[in-house]
């Protein structure tokens, strides 16, 4: 049973009451019409309480060890003491830290594979952490659709880093860097052409690219991958005039150049609020996201327009067959909405 006071979620998130904070991702999550409802006056009462965590995203290609990466790099951000850090690695605090991961939902039952939490299995138990596997839902990419509320959410709850780990490489990376600070784009060395694992508009939109596994017999192909993307990125205009993205390589198994990312992705934030593109950048992200919602909203009515169902079979059937343009039945359909 939904609890249907506003009030209790609110409270409870920002005590940081983890049950309570699943609760409202929960809610958020729904399709009921009551629930988002709530879901809305929640949000709106948790928004002065947001903005202030470091919001990542994490993509990479197949086999690439995400898992492993969030796991090592999140295990540091929480500095646990269990936690083989490299010598002279320097955190300067122990930070809360969240994992949004997007599962790719079951094209016949919809639910999802929820495996995260046994992928990261240290980081899941630790009391600075929060996993939440969220099923995409059949969206573009994979991209959870209400992946942006959950992020501000987690940010109520006072979660410094929120991280948002993609499928994939694909088109869904565009979709998660329009709604975090600093994309980060993991590769694999040794796989052949380095540069035909990755399309060149995710090149543009990162950040930042790490290559992964730099270990044992890998490293001198990780020095030789790691040039080859350097002379890629060289060939791009940069999407900001103060930072140049740069190409790192580390190892999420042996624990090495992850402090280095992190570095990285402090020295972005840095620079970019000093120029004041991190605030600029914050505000076209909720423009974005305001009209998204405003073209799925109007996609979920158009659906649902009695009018529109009881034509909709007949002009598909007439377009399929040559009875009807396209762009006459688009139009027929259209004037049937009741806008």
């Amino acid at each position: 049973m939904i609890n249907q006071d506003p009030q209790y979620y609110i409270q409870g998130v920002l005590a940081q009451d983890r049950r309570i904070v699943s609760k409202t991702i929960t809610l958020i999550e729904s399709s009921l019409p009551s629930h988002q409802e709530l879901a809305r006056n929640i949000l709106d009462a948790l928004l002065p309480h947001t903005g202030k965590s470091v919001r990542l995203g994490i993509t990479g290609v197949p086999g690439v060890g995400k898992s492993t990466f969030i796991e090592s790099f999140g295990m540091m951000l929480v500095r646990d003491k269990t936690h083989p850090l490299k010598k002279g690695t320097k955190i300067p605090k122990a930070y809360n830290v969240a994992v949004l991961a997007v599962d790719p939902s079951s094209t016949r039952s919809g639910g999802s594979i929820l495996a995260d939490k046994t992928r990261m299995e240290n980081l899941s138990t630790h009391e600075r952490a929060f996993i939440r596997p969220s099923p995409s839902g059949g969206t573009l990419g994979g991209v959870a659709r209400k992946t942006r509320e959950t992020m501000l959410i987690c940010e109520a709850a006072g979660f410094d880093v929120i991280i948002v780990e993609t499928v994939g490489v694909g088109q869904s990376e565009t979709t998660v860097a329009s709604m975090v600070d600093f994309f980060l784009v993991l590769m694999l060395a040794g796989a052949g052409d380095e540069l035909q694992g990755i399309k060149k508009g995710v090149l543009e939109i990162a950040d930042a690219i790490a290559i992964n596994k730099a270990d044992g017999d890998n490293i001198e192909k990780a020095k030789r991958a790691k040039k080859e993307y350097e002379t890629a990125l060289h060939l791009l205009r940069p999407s900001s005039s103060h930072w140049t993205p740069p190409v790192m390589t580390c190892s999420a198994m042996e624990v090495a150049g992850i402090d280095n990312i992190w570095r990285t992705i402090s020295d972005h934030r840095e620079k970019l609020s000093e120029a004041g593109e991190l605030e600029e950048k914050r505000r076209s992200q909720s423009l974005d996201w305001m009209w998204s919602m405003v073209e799925d909203g109007l996609k979920e009515r158009f659906y649902k327009n009695e009018k529109v169902k009881k034509s909709l079979t007949r002009l598909t059937l007439e377009v399929e067959k040559g009875i009807t343009a396209p762009t006459l039945a688009a139009n027929e359909l259209l004037h049937l909405m009741d806008i």
